[in-house]
Order: structure tokens, then sequence, then C-alpha cells
């Protein structure tokens, strides 16, 4: 089996580096390297690349995912996000190849307290989360076999994130604000590599149908909820922090205006990837203990 992965050096793709390795031939694709162009801008060069490769399965873990830029670059958002899983979608069907896609939790309206089911109505409230649900309903139109994983609250230890920027500031700061109303689960990258590699090798074997999932870690929590979990266990290794535990206040998504509106409601159901697939997933404060256990070195 041949892979062509997109995006491989963004935090889903280079844990799909390590995931997808085992599975077969596979070839990963930055932006631009080697004469082959990852480039999802380029939807020229896009698609010159799929069928020079002639792959049997192409993982998109590709975005543009700066979700407040994106209210000021409408068109550069819309390709990326939009356009360019349709071109994917085109070559999938043309050759046969199954497209294996992300998506995200910005596709609803973050209304109401209940998961999030795959089936549920669609009201994205950004140009980014508009952007994601062209990007499904392109590649569903053009009826290739395909799996989109909506997945939310994405971190890894490589880079930037929510936990290293929380332990930034409980370090240089005596008390902190952290926004409450907003509800999702932590997701691992490392977790959404793996359940796409456990995805496709069941694919082989069974007759698990294509289309929409969710994928995220078990539970939920608040953004107020992660960071306090993350000092917790910081403080707990010893790390040494100026923010006393009992000066980490619960504010409301107002107190932080933000040129795109962020979902109050980002739970997502995860019966279907669970019996599809034969899974259970882990909570969401396992994989937090993980990541902060590798970037803290303890």
């Amino acid at each position: 089996m041949k892979i062509l992965l997109l995006g491989k050096n963004g935090q889903v793709g280079w844990e799909l580096q390590r995931s997808l390795a085992p599975l077969g031939e596979l070839v990963a694709v930055g932006r631009d390297e080697g004469g082959l162009c990852g480039d999802l801008a380029n939807l020229d060069g896009l698609a010159a690349t799929v069928r020079q490769l002639a792959p049997d399965v192409i993982v998109n873990a590709a975005a543009y995912t700066a979700v407040d830029r994106a209210e000021n670059e409408v068109e550069l958002c819309h390709t990326v996000n939009a356009l360019a899983p349709g071109v994917l979608a085109a070559e999938a069907a043309r050759s046969g190849a199954l497209l294996v896609h992300y998506s995200t939790d910005y596709v609803f309206d973050g209304s109401g307290q209940a998961p999030w089911r795959e089936d549920a109505a669609t009201g994205p409230l950004s140009v980014y989360g508009k952007t994601k649900l062209a990007g499904e309903q392109a590649i569903a139109a053009a009826a290739c076999r395909h799996l989109i994983f909506r997945t939310s609250w994405v971190y890894a230890a490589r880079g930037g994130n929510f936990a290293r920027t929380m332990l930034r500031l409980a370090g240089e700061c005596e008390r902190l604000s952290v926004v409450d109303d907003q509800i999702g689960a932590p997701t691992g990258a490392d977790l959404i590599a793996d359940v796409t590699a456990h995805a496709l090798r069941s694919l082989q074997y069974q007759a698990a149908p294509g289309g929409i999932y969710h994928l995220a870690a078990a539970g939920q929590t608040s953004w107020h909820g992660y960071a306090s979990f993350v000092i917790a266990l910081a403080r707990e290794t010893g790390v040494p922090l100026r923010v006393a535990a009992d000066a980490i206040d619960a504010v409301g998504s107002a107190a932080f205006p933000a040129p795109a509106p962020r979902p109050k409601n980002s739970r997502l159901a995860l019966q279907k990837i669970e019996q599809a697939f034969e899974l259970t997933m882990p909570p969401w404060q396992a994989g937090v203990r993980r990541m902060l256990s590798e970037i803290l070195g303890k």
C-alpha cells in the first residue's frame, strides 16, 4: 500500500509519519520538497503530485488553521480548506484511492450541551469553520472513498500549545484568568494519528463504512479546567510557579474578544467511531498527563 501524507510538519502530520510508516510505502510531503507539491494553495501542483505518485491512500493533514487571521484572509483560507480537499477528492475518485481528511468541531454553532453527533445539523460561526465545512462537502460531492475525522482542541508535545502557554504564564504571573464557558476534550495529535492508522488497517479487513467520524479524547472540560489540571500536575512535579492554586480565575469568553467567535460546545459524540473500529477512546487527562511528562522531562 502506498500512502501519500500531506502536511507532514504539522502537529498531526508529524505523528502520522510515525503511525503510518508500518502500513506500507509512506511518502510524506511538506509544502514543497523534492519536486513534489504539498502546498494546498497550489491546486494544479497538488493534483500533479497525486497523479505522479498514484497512491492507494491520500492522508491530508494540512489545513489553514489561523482561526482569527482567516477572517481577513478569506480567499486563501477557502482555497486551502475547501478547494484543495475538493481537488484531492476528485483525484481520489479518478484513481480509486481512499482519501483521509481532518475536519473540526468548528463546523457546528456550539449551542446546547449535548455532544455533537456526526449527523447533527451544522452551523459554523467563523470563516475557518465555514471553509472546513465546505471542504467536507466537496469531498462528499466527489463521491470518492473517504474518511473524514472531525476533531477538536488538538495539542502535541512538539511545538507550541495551550499547556506550554499556561505553564509560562503560571511561572510569570501571580493570577490568571482562563475561559470557562467553552467545553471540549483536549485531544492529542498522537491519539489522532494512532486512530487513523488503526482505521486504515481495519478497512483492509472489514467493511467499516466511510464518511464522517468524530475523533477526540473521552470526557470533557473547560479551558479553565484544562489549565488548572496542567498547572496542578506541574506543581506536583516540582516546577516553580508563581500562581497559587486558588488564583486561577474562571471567566467568560467575552473577557477575551477575538475576531473569530469560538463554539462554546465542542463536545463530540464518540459512539460511531468506537463501534465501527472497535475502539475505546481514552480520557483526555491521560493524554495531557503524558504530554506534560514529555515536555517537562519528568
